[in-house]
């Protein structure tokens, strides 16, 4: 049977050529690092990278983002080495793609674009696959004139994927259409969504979310702590959907730990927009676990995007644990200077005693403490409160009153311990006999 056009056209190879910009007294440092993470993107995407172009200039030229001597250079590059694809570190406007497509002959993706076309091979669920049509049609929008040769180019790769091309040919008010239908469709989802979590916050059940930048190994770490099938694979982005498991600590208590999308510097704005709902996991969740790849040479900057979009999102407040992993990467003087931002914990998720650490560390910050509360026998009443408010490990009892010692649940103990405030004993008070 014949070969369709678009099925041999997908399986030819893109080779790219990754170009970028850079500026300033750190310039140089920063762009190698964001190049290299770029390299990383194109791999994840099923792009061969065959080359680099880099150029040093105070601001963006307005027609072809780089100078023109550069855009020559450019083509060189693309002659030489065979590749059909560049892709930008930056972002463009319509009008360089189309004059860059023009002077160039090839394919032009930016950073944006090549994120958005990751999430679109990624996204499995219907959440997943309405929330990138809608990032890419956001960013395809107001770029409609400058898409000629990408919008013209028969099945794919990079750059085409999601929507299809019968969606990305059709003018701006079929699109602004399509936009509205699936903000609606995504505000059922996140209707859907809200019921679950509040049903969770009705149940009391504590819930913890795992943030950090893609590729921290954040799905290991749920993966290891709750002893559970979820997927795991070394690329970015391996995440989009939140995936939630139960985790019973040494307590018998159980929490509800949740995985979240990964960060990155540069996360294109309508991506955030559009992935919000998915994202408000973090926001509404009682504890973040803040994964850090250890071993990464931008972990500080790595750390600081992530920091960056919590804020965005209204999480920044949040109580965090923050979660040094890949420790098994790291030599012992790396170790030794990894950040002392407090509560932290440091572990190789791939090894059970650090797992253990961190099922600790997240039962410690569950923990508001042990406390004794002195309450008269003829208050019956508040007895279920005491043991609402956490474990009890003590008591004692005489005719007039009941002393009981409890480890407190600081949820339980912050929404429910002022009925009960006054029965409080401090230190001290408490008499040698009852």
């Amino acid at each position: 049977m014949q070969k369709k056009i678009h099925d041999i056209i997908e399986h030819i190879e893109e080779q790219a050529v990754l170009v970028s910009l850079f500026s300033g007294p750190n310039g140089r440092l920063e762009d190698e690092l964001s190049m290299e993470e770029l390299q990383r993107l194109a791999e994840t995407a099923g792009v061969a990278v065959v080359g680099m172009v880099r150029q040093q200039k105070d601001r963006p030229d307005s027609r072809w983002f780089i100078g023109k001597g550069k855009v020559d250079e450019v083509r060189l590059e693309i002659e030489r080495l065979g590749a059909n694809t560049v892709i930008f570190d930056q972002e463009l406007s319509g009008a360089q793609v189309r004059n860059l497509e023009e002077a160039l002959d090839a394919k032009i993706i930016d950073r944006t674009q090549l994120i958005l076309d990751i999430f679109a091979q990624r996204a499995r669920t219907r959440e997943g696959i309405l929330q990138v049509e809608l990032a890419q049609l956001s960013y395809l929008l107001p770029r409609l004139s400058g898409q000629g040769k990408n919008l013209s180019r028969l099945g794919g790769g990079i750059g085409t994927r999601g929507p299809g091309e019968s969606k990305l040919e059709t003018d701006r008010r079929h699109i602004r259409g399509r936009i509205d239908e699936l903000k609606g469709q995504l505000s059922e989802v996140i209707k859907h969504r809200k019921l679950h979590r509040e049903r969770r916050k009705k149940t009391g059940v504590y819930q913890v979310a795992l943030v950090g930048y893609t590729n921290a190994g954040k799905s290991t770490i749920l993966r290891e702590l709750t002893r559970t099938d979820v997927f795991v694979e070394n690329k970015l982005f391996a995440t989009l959907d939140p995936v939630s498991r139960t985790l019973e600590l040494s307590s018998g208590k159980e929490i509800v730990l949740t995985d979240t999308v990964g960060f990155i510097q540069n996360l294109p704005h309508d991506l955030v927009a559009a992935f919000r709902s998915t994202l408000e996991e973090a926001n509404e969740a009682d504890l973040l676990l803040h994964v850090v790849d250890s071993s990464s040479p931008i972990r500080d900057e790595q750390m600081r995007v992530v920091d960056r979009v919590l804020e965005e999102l209204g999480a920044a407040g949040k109580e965090q644990i923050t979660v040094f992993n890949k420790l098994d990467q790291c030599s012992a003087d790396e170790a030794d200077l990894l950040s002392d931002r407090h509560p932290f914990v440091k572990i190789s998720a791939l090894e059970q005693g650090g797992v253990e650490n961190l099922k600790q560390a997240i039962e410690a910050r569950l923990s508001g403490g042990r406390l004794t509360y002195r309450i008269p026998a003829e208050r019956g009443d508040l007895i279920p409160l005491v043991y609402r408010i956490g474990d009890v490990i003590d008591q004692q009892v005489d005719e007039s009153w009941i002393v009981y010692e409890v480890v407190t649940d600081k949820k339980e103990y912050e929404e429910i311990g002022y009925k009960i405030a006054d029965y409080e004993v401090k230190a001290g008070q408490l008499p040698q006999q009852i």
